[in-house]
This record gives C-alpha cells, structure tokens and sequence, in this order.
C-alpha cells in the first residue's frame, strides 16, 4: 500500500475542501450573517492543514487498491470536515445529524434531517447546496485536472474508483484532459440552466441554489415547498435540465465533437428517454382526476419523474398522495436511476440493459444450444469482465439493501416507510414515501438507522466498492 500517496491525496482534498469553504463566506458578505466566521475560519484551517501534510512522496504511483482506498477515505474526509459548520453554528448542533445532512449533499441524495430549511441561514443553505454540485461530478474528478502523478494507471485508477457506471473510459487519451472536458460540460450546462431561471425572475439566491441541485442531482431546496412555489415555466426549466443531467456525459461529448448521428445511437440514452416517456404517460393517466387540467397533470408527473428517475429529489407536490401504481412507479425508477456517467444514482440504466440483454441472450442458448452470439453494447461487445461486475454489483446491491432494510426496521416504522428510506438513500433520491415522503424528513430515524443510513449514501454514490474495500479486512494487511 503507498501510504504516503494516499496521504498526499487526501491532503489535497482538504486543500481543496477549504477553498471552496471561502465561497459560503461570500453570500455571508452579502447577507450580513455572522455564520461566515465559521466558515472563513474553517476554511483556513483546512487550507493550512491541507499545505501542512501535502508532502511530495518519493513514490507517486497510485494503483487499483490504492485508488479506491484513497477515494473511500477522501469522502469519508470530505463528509467529516463540512458537517462541522453546522454544528458550531447551531443550525444542526448534533453532529450524527450534521454529518447526514452534509454526507446527503455531498452524494447528491437531498435527505434531510431538517423540518424548517427557512430559518436556516443563507451561508449554510448555500453550503449545503454546493455540496451536490461538489459531489455531482465528483471531487476526484476535479482534482485530478491539478494533481501531479506518476505514469502508472494512477488518473485513470482515481477516476474509476470514483466514477458511476459498469465501465469508465476516456474521452481523450490523458485522463488530465477527460476531467477537463467534463468539468467544461458540467459548468457549461450549470451556467445555462442559471441564466434561465434568472432571466425567468427567480430570486437570484435561489436560482443559484436550485441550479446547483439540479446540477448534481441532489435535490436540496431553499424553500420549505421545495420547487413547489416557483412557476410553472421554472418548473418545466427544473425538469428539463434534471433530466439532461441525467443523461451520460459521453453523449454531450460526441454533440460537442460532431458526431450527433453516434450520440443519438447510444442504447442507454434511447431507453432512458423512453422509460421517461413511459413514466410520465402512465402516471399521468392515473393521476388526471386528481388535478385540475391536463397541463397541471403532465407538468408534475414529468416533473416527478425527472426527480426520482434522475435522483435528484425535488418535489412541486406530494407524490406519497398519489395512487398505488404511480408510487410504485415512481418506486421502480428509484431502483433503476439515471444513465451511466452522469450525476444521477440507481443502479443505472446501461445496468439494467445489461441484464435483460443477458436474460435474453439465455433464453436463447436454451433454444438453440450450439449457436455462439455475443452481447454487444452501441455496437461494441460486452466483456465477461463487464459481466463479472455487473453481477458482483448487484449481488453486493441486494445484500446491502435487504441488511439495511433490517437493521432500520427496529425503528418501528413501516415496511413502506424503511423500503423506500433505504432505496432513497441507496440510491441517492433523498425523499421516500409514507414518514419520509417529500413533506417529511429523516429526523425520527435513530442514532443507528442513520449510520446506516449515511453509510448507504455513502456506498451508493461511490457504486459499493470503494467504500466495501475500506472495510475488507485483506485491504490493510502488508504483503
């Protein structure tokens, strides 16, 4: 294990961390809130003790197992550190409490702990909503457009430690310019989606905040009705660009290439858009007695399920509300999430494709034994390895959920209310249905239910295994 090399890592993210603590300290400014202090000092601390430990060391390749020990420990870092602003304000004095709050933003879920975000300050709603911009792309993504390292596999081992989806290629052949070029779509497409809503007249702090939970697919909002209150047109905004960041970053890269007629092959995107297309139909359809019109009705099923297929979490109505087959609509799209290689959670989309390509591809070899087919992907052929991982995610997925699911069911809550607590945060949704519904939150959970709960955040973000290496005991032994 190159220790020094996870050290110098980590360093970095806290570098990193204390800088961005800064930009809190401007709305601060702006507003006049005393919160800032906090902050600004925080963010020093963190700075210098990130310069203190970032001690070149002699060895700087980082492999597999380094990469995702480093990335694993560099979210528990990340989570730890920015939960400690609430607690010294007051605003969240609890810190098991504080550290779900942040660890929920960071891993762009949007669960909350809180029952009243209005009386909370400007400084740290801004905090909190940053967190899933943070979070959306992927701290380790940025910094690998500055970190200097050796030659041996170590951009790409970060990146593919941190990286949602069955497979992690580059765009380019540096890694270093990959995360550049998706660091330029992720900005560009957040810039876009805040001219919008500013030009729309939405409060300019609010926009910001939206904007960044669109974003990330986090789903924090600055009001108590979450996207309730805003407009229609910013509602139909909202949705557009949850779902456009849902979408796989390869196929923005392809448009910006010119080789439309290539992004619009791409399997997982087509049926991403259909199973959107779908949801909305069918809820729609079981939900319009329910509403006043038509366009009400499209507007806040789309909305919703741009929401929850995406994982973002928003909400402009109380969805727990709604017929039977529209929740366990909207619960199945918990479960199968946005594309591969976006901001979104679940399971991902190119995932479940997968399968049911493999369960077709099995029915077949039982009815013709001596034909030899291979699976293909856009064309491309899926690797036994792909298999192997995909199976091994799913298998760790289920085993996850259904431990969890038992563990928080000591709470005494209901089944539906644990379900969905535990797919919400697995999957890195934020609201539930019953007790934490988008009206509720996840205050009553206990101490335990909440570690578990967090810790799920956790490994649903960073797709289990970084998180399941840190706790595989073979991970610490010296060879």
């Amino acid at each position: 294990m190159n220790n020094g090399m996870i050290r110098f890592v980590l360093s970095w993210i806290l570098r990193l961390e204390g800088l961005l603590m800064f930009l809190p300290c401007v709305i601060a400014l702006v507003f006049r809130e005393e919160e800032g202090w906090v902050y600004l000092i925080l963010a020093g601390i963190a700075v210098a003790a990130g310069v203190f430990l970032s001690k070149r060391p002699d060895n700087m390749e980082i492999y597999q197992k380094e990469g995702f020990v480093a990335v694993g420990l560099s979210w528990v870092l990340l989570s730890c550190y920015g939960a400690i602003p609430f607690v010294i304000t007051k605003e969240i004095p609890n810190f098991l409490n504080a550290l779900f709050e942040i660890v929920s933003g960071f891993t762009t879920t949007g669960a909350s702990i809180l029952s009243d975000v209005e009386v909370i300050s400007h400084t740290s709603l801004f905090w909190r909503s940053f967190s899933h911009w943070i979070g959306g792309m992927g701290v380790l993504v940025f910094i690998l457009m500055l970190l200097p390292m050796g030659s041996g596999g170590s951009h790409m081992n970060l990146m593919r430690a941190e990286s949602p989806g069955p497979e992690v290629t580059k765009f380019v052949p540096r890694v270093r310019t990959t995360a550049r070029l998706l660091y330029k779509i992720y900005l560009g497409l957040t810039i876009i989606e805040l001219c919008l809503l500013l030009i729309t007249r939405m409060n300019w702090f609010d926009a910001l905040c939206i904007t960044f939970g669109t974003a990330g697919t986090g789903g924090f909002g600055v009001l108590n009705s979450s996207c309730g209150a805003y407009t229609s047109v910013q509602q139909w905004i909202i949705t557009v660009f949850m779902l456009a960041f849902g979408v796989n970053i390869g196929f923005y890269y392809l448009m910006l290439t010119r080789k439309a007629s290539e992004a619009f092959k791409m399997e997982e995107v087509r049926t991403y858009l259909l199973i959107v297309v779908a949801a909305v139909a069918l809820i729609s359809w079981n939900v319009f007695r329910s509403y006043d019109g038509m366009g009400h009705t499209v507007r806040d099923a789309a909305f919703q399920v741009a929401s929850i297929i995406t994982t973002t979490g928003f909400s402009t109505t109380d969805f727990d509300l709604w017929p039977s087959f529209s929740r366990t609509i909207l619960l199945t799209l918990m479960m199968i999430g946005a594309c591969a290689g976006s901001t979104g959670g679940g399971i991902k989309v190119s995932r479940v494709l997968i399968m049911v390509k493999e369960i077709k591809e099995e029915i077949r070899s039982l009815l013709h034994p001596r034909s030899i087919r291979k699976m293909r992907m856009d064309g491309h052929v899926v690797q036994d390895q792909t298999m192997r991982s995909i199976m091994a995610y799913l298998v760790a997925y289920f085993v996850l959920f259904w431990v969890s699911f038992m563990i928080i069911s000591f709470d005494g809550f209901s089944i539906e209310t644990n379900f969905s607590a535990v797919a919400a945060t697995l999957n890195n949704i934020g609201p539930g249905l019953d007790a934490v519904g988008p009206t509720q939150n996840y205050l009553a959970y206990g101490a335990v239910s909440k570690a578990v709960l967090i810790f799920d955040m956790l490994a649903g973000r960073l797709e289990l295994l970084p998180i399941f290496v840190l706790l595989y005991p073979g991970t610490w032994k010296r060879h």
